[in-house]
């Protein structure tokens, strides 16, 4: 068994039923090939819980302060979590996602670049859509509807894959791929609520 497998086994039985997690959309996860699953950000544990609670293993970002915390930076690289530096263009940390995709894995993402504070669903930046108009990988919505609280049901709605078809053909940006999911997540938050 994995340390990967051994902390899903974890989230499985003490988040899943400490916060009541209730998973929508699974199989909307493709099975093989790689995968862009992005989500909205409101709490700490989303990583876990979106990552564990998938159906394929999932790759995150994961700011670089995380890897020099005593104990916690040994286990962060174990949970397919890799370093990127916030605030500026991490050269290293875009490689490291499109070598991720292109060899047929999952690499989870938060648009937003950082948590809510309100919960409410903010801009995303265009690091999602850099990704989704790189490569050939299936772009996942997740939609993450809280509150994190004890015994009050967490749901974690994976959508439909999003077509990049239109903003391919129009040479859109990557700001506008990006709008493109931060809609769909939008309206996986408005559905699900």
């Amino acid at each position: 068994m994995t340390f990967y497998d051994f902390a899903r086994s974890v989230v499985y039985g003490v988040f899943k039923p400490l916060y009541r997690v209730e998973v929508i959309g699974r199989e909307n996860i493709p099975l093989e090939g790689g995968v862009l699953l992005c989500s909205n950000h409101i709490n700490n544990f989303d990583p876990i819980i979106v990552g564990m609670m998938a159906s394929r293993p999932v790759h995150f970002m994961a700011k670089e302060e995380l890897f020099t915390v005593p104990i916690l930076g040994k286990l962060v690289p174990h949970l397919n979590a890799f370093p990127v530096k916030r605030g500026m263009s991490d050269r290293e940390a875009l490689r490291k996602g499109l070598a991720i995709l292109k060899e047929g894995k999952v690499l989870g993402l938060f648009p937003e670049g950082t948590r809510s504070k309100t919960g409410e669903l903010g801009k995303g930046l265009a690091g999602a859509g850099f990704f989704a108009l790189r490569t050939d990988a299936e772009i996942v919505p997740c939609a993450v509807v809280g509150p994190y609280k004890p015994l009050r049901k967490l749901k974690i709605v994976y959508g439909k894959p999003i077509s990049m078809e239109a903003v391919r053909k129009s040479k859109g940006s990557a700001e506008e791929a990006t709008e493109l999911i931060m809609e769909e997540i939008r309206k996986l938050l408005d559905e699900h609520k």
